[in-house]
């Protein structure tokens, strides 16, 4: 069995998703497959996908499902995953050519059952490293805590072992929504495990118009039960007193959104909550008037 799988969640990403494909078939290790998980995609990508099944040298899954967003694209990546580790790359990212080799010769060298996986780095497509590199002593680390404690900057790759992110909850599907924060799942990891950190570039990543990282206040709007629920997750979850704050006002917003009526009995720290409703109210407010422009 491979060591890795590299799973891909997409929709309508046949016009990017071949990058992502050629930068696996110059891999300079073989030890991977490639789960893509097609989110109710109507571009075609399933004829694309069976065109590669036919001609790569390395395994190929395809799935497909109706859409669920992002997060739901994940719970069924997780499912079936089988290999050792894993690790996400976007329909519009790519890897390094040297990016699994790297991968699994460090959790060769360095891994053991104490450690959830690896913490690497993301790029841009001229080399530069997004936020910033690892400190050279930093040799292992939580997600949250190289966020919150370190004031770390920047989105990184992360390679978790799939016993340990299959052991937490799946992420919840609302209705008509298509959003939960993915650092829900790593969030939970981190409370019994941590990350080594890796110093090397395994992504290289594009923030395209359309994708799931823009437009926050479109997806503010169209998916305030996920929001809300990973809110409450937060305000139990993080250390910090501004952190906790701004949830309770995104909280009372996305509240609002949803004509959520019992919000403050729902809240798990309802003394924020209810200092939070005004400056909530305002959020809701400027939040409206930012997707009806």
């Amino acid at each position: 069995m491979r060591t890795l799988t590299v799973f891909t969640p997409t929709f309508n990403r046949s016009s990017t998703l071949g990058r992502t494909y050629e930068s696996l078939r110059r891999q300079t290790s073989k030890d991977f497959l490639w789960l893509i998980v097609d989110d109710g995609s109507s571009d075609g990508t399933d004829a694309l996908v069976e065109k590669w099944k036919k001609e790569a040298y390395f395994e190929i899954e395809y799935v497909y499902q109706e859409n669920q967003g992002m997060h739901g694209a994940h719970n069924t990546a997780y499912r079936h995953i089988r290999t050792e580790l894993n690790v996400c790359i976007d329909s519009d990212d790519f890897m390094p050519d040297d990016a699994v080799e790297k991968i699994v010769t460090f959790w060769r060298e360095n891994g053991s059952d104490s450690y959830a996986g690896i913490i690497g780095l993301d790029i841009y497509n001229d080399g530069k490293v997004i936020g910033k590199a690892f400190p050279d002593s930093l040799k292992e680390t939580t997600l949250r805590g190289y966020y919150e404690d370190m004031k770390g900057l920047g989105d990184k790759k992360l390679v978790y072992r799939t016993d340990v992110i299959k052991s937490v909850p799946e992420y919840p599907l609302f209705e008509g929504e298509r959003y939960v924060g993915l650092a829900y799942k790593y969030y939970l990891v981190d409370e019994r495990y941590k990350l080594l950190t890796f110093n090397e570039p395994l992504a290289v990543v594009e923030y395209l118009e359309d994708g799931s990282s823009k437009g926050m206040w479109r997806q503010y709007w169209n998916n305030p039960q996920g929001f809300s629920f990973y809110r409450k997750f937060d305000m139990l979850q993080t250390k910090s007193l501004k952190r906790k704050v701004m949830d309770n006002i995104h909280y009372v917003s996305h509240s609002i959104r949803s004509k959520n009526k019992s919000f403050l009995k729902e809240s798990p720290r309802k003394a924020l909550t209810l200092l939070a409703i005004l400056p909530g109210c305002l959020l809701y407010l400027y939040n409206r008037r930012k997707v009806n422009r």
